[in-house]
């Protein structure tokens, strides 16, 4: 496995792993209903592109695919985190998440941890700020605003 940058041309890849990821990982915490409407399969490709390249974003790639990615913003917001769900527990969270870390120079790093990320966050030293409810169209899912001195 090796990590590199984010290139336009993973971006229609990385739109259908997100929602294969999110509707396979998350499945055990959050309902069918609260997927569809995290993960709806219908992309803004170029909006996500854009926000893929504002940020520092990386992927892992191993056996030829990608089977993780993320990305955070100068500010010290980890957007997203997510990794295949036939990879899971393998150290590629580990590595991203430490690469993210170490691409900004700010005192705290923050993220909004699902109910199933929120455990690999607390196991990196992120403390709950507080538990909260996003909305996607007219459903909510609880996440968790977490922060961590970097």
């Amino acid at each position: 496995m090796f990590i590199r940058e984010y290139q336009e041309s993973d971006c229609k890849e990385l739109a259908e792993f997100f929602y294969n990821t999110v509707h396979t990982v998350n499945a055990k915490d959050y309902t069918k209903e609260q997927l569809d409407a995290w993960a709806t399969g219908q992309m803004d490709l170029k909006r996500w592109n854009q926000l893929l390249q504002e940020h520092y974003s990386i992927v892992a790639v191993g056996k030829g695919q990608i089977v993780g990615f993320g990305d955070i913003d100068e500010t010290g917001y980890l957007d997203h985190l997510f990794i295949h769900a036939d990879y899971q527990r393998k150290g590629i969270a580990t590595a991203i998440c430490n690469e993210l870390e170490r691409a900004v120079d700010v005192d705290r790093i923050t993220t909004c941890a699902s109910i199933t990320a929120k455990p690999f966050f607390e196991s990196r030293g992120y403390k709950t700020v507080r538990e909260q409810q996003a909305v996607r169209g007219e459903v909510s899912l609880t996440n968790y605003l977490m922060e961590k001195n970097s």
